[in-house]
């Protein structure tokens, strides 16, 4: 585990953020090859990235810091300078948004595009969730004996470092845990092993990539990719907080359990009456081309 690579004078590199970075250099290479392969122009793969990564980050900050308002009001700074603190649905929402005005530039419709991201959407997830596995951004699991059970003591958040009190008192390192009330609390010490959750999700996302990506040639309707991609992501995370270690909110599930089922919702609702629309605009096309 290396949170941090190394330092270039005042600023520190971390490892989540060069695996984002390579996550979208791949993003931006499918992209092109999809634009080329519709006949669009190489700009729109491109504007997607990077306005993606643009608002993608605004909006996982601005989720993080709704979400732990309290924390980031007593430490502002933290928003910028922090290696942690980046919440996959506010990034989400932010590249969603992104997607509409750069789908809007070029006069492309929405769904199209939004289809044509779906992919390398989910490869991104993957090489996000690697740069989670490297920084230990508290993101792993309950404890585990499994063989591929891991330690994360080095991790930026949640893994408690020895402290020594005035008084010569040492209290040694612990890590975090679900208490009775469902909240984080102090719990193991050093030596615990827990699931790995990262390599859990990059498992899964690498997979749902796979299938999308294999799809781009004989999807049924535009808007087929990113309603499954809404519906596997949502249950590939819905699933892994199982074993998670997150606050409970709403009876025994955490909140990215309740914000993943309106996801595959959202997915499932939108399937029906986007191949409707499909089917529709085929006929017409069949109407026209006979008359």
């Amino acid at each position: 585990m290396i949170p941090v690579l190394f330092h270039l004078g005042p600023v520190t590199i971390y490892s989540f953020g060069v695996s984002a970075a390579l996550g979208f250099i791949v993003a931006s290479i499918l992209l092109g090859i999809e634009c080329r392969q519709r006949g669009y122009p190489p700009g729109l793969g491109d504007s997607l990235v990077v306005w993606g990564a643009i608002f993608g980050f605004a909006g996982s900050r601005v989720y993080d810091a709704i979400d732990n308002w309290p924390t980031y009001a007593a430490h502002p700074l933290s928003i910028i300078f922090s290696g942690s603190g980046f919440v996959w649905y506010g990034g989400f929402l932010g590249g969603l948004l992104s997607t509409y005005l750069v789908a809007r530039r070029y006069k492309v419709p929405f769904v199209r595009v939004a289809d044509m991201c779906a992919a390398p959407l989910a490869l991104g997830m993957a090489f996000g969730r690697l740069g989670c596995l490297l920084s230990g951004d508290g993101d792993w699991g309950l404890p585990s004996t499994l063989p591929w059970a891991m330690a994360y003591p080095h991790a930026i958040v949640g893994w408690h470092g020895d402290l020594h009190l005035a008084d010569g008192t040492f209290i040694p390192s612990t890590v975090l845990k679900l208490g009775p009330q469902w909240q984080l609390v102090d719990g193991f010490f050093p030596g615990v092993r827990v699931h790995p959750t990262p390599i859990y999700e990059i498992i899964m996302y690498v997979a749902i990539f796979a299938l999308l990506w294999s799809m781009r040639r004989r999807s049924r309707f535009d808007g087929q990719r990113l309603c499954l991609y809404l519906i596997l992501a949502g249950a590939a995370r819905f699933l892994v907080e199982f074993v998670r270690i997150n606050p409970r909110v709403l009876w025994c599930f955490s909140e990215a359990q309740v914000i993943s089922v309106v996801i595959i919702i959202a997915g499932l609702a939108l399937y029906y009456p986007l191949s409707l629309r499909s089917v529709g605009t085929a006929a017409q096309m069949q109407m026209r081309a006979a008359q």
